[in-house]
């Protein structure tokens, strides 16, 4: 007999499954994904000028990854190390849909104010993919 817990915790994982969150991506696959949501093409030069400027908020992306984020960075609160955000830096980048989202929806809230949109999203990784 499955315990009450195991139920739970099967149907969790279920719904994990089925809404894609659990699933392993590669940045190209990240990218054409949030390109899809955004139904528009991603632009690398706008993501690279959304990395680098102000949005109203005390930081800039940059302010933590560095202008061009091919090596460590630095959290600009705590001091805490990064690892490089570019995924040809540091092959685990954009390697899993639902901790992407964790941190661009955190991250975003830090920079504008608000949670990124597809295309803002999109357009960020673009970019970060033409860093070789």
């Amino acid at each position: 007999m499955f315990s009450t817990a195991r139920i739970c915790l099967t149907a969790a994982l279920a719904a994990m499954l089925a809404t894609g969150s659990a699933q392993a991506a590669t940045p190209p696959e990240l990218l054409a994904s949030y390109t899809a949501q955004a139904g528009a093409p991603a632009d690398p030069e706008r993501g690279r000028q959304f990395f680098v400027n102000r949005h109203g908020q005390q930081w800039a992306c940059a302010s933590c990854h560095g202008a061009r984020p091919v090596s460590a960075g630095e959290h600009a609160a705590t001091g805490k190390s990064i690892s490089p955000l570019a995924p040809a830096f540091s092959p685990q980048r954009f390697t899993e849909a639902a901790k992407a989202d964790k941190w661009f929806r955190r991250n975003c809230k830090d920079v504008i104010g608000r949670e990124c949109t597809a295309a803002e999203k999109a357009d960020v990784l673009a970019w970060l993919l033409t860093l070789k």
